[in-house]
């Protein structure tokens, strides 16, 4: 599974903190929204296509956090560079 995009609202801590992640595996595309952090609840959602994923991350989106968008890190970015 591959994750396109991740957004968090900005806010700290368990009870505040809020993230959604776009993930894309073969042909089905998955939201998860989750509350709480790492360790926090998460909701699952599957489509079948990436039209029918963004608007329900649209939806999530909606309201009246400020969402930040999070780049995932690319392959091979915890390698430490040659001195």
């Amino acid at each position: 599974m591959e994750q396109r995009k991740h957004w968090w609202n900005g806010k700290w801590g368990r009870l505040a903190r809020r993230d959604v992640f776009l993930r894309v595996d073969a042909d089905r595309w998955h939201v998860e929204q989750r509350a709480g952090g790492a360790e926090g609840i998460s909701r699952f959602y599957e489509y079948g296509s990436a039209d029918e994923a963004e608007e329900t991350v649209r939806a999530l989106l909606d309201g009246t956090d400020t969402w930040r968008e999070l780049s995932p890190r690319p392959p091979g970015s915890w390698t430490l560079p040659n001195n």
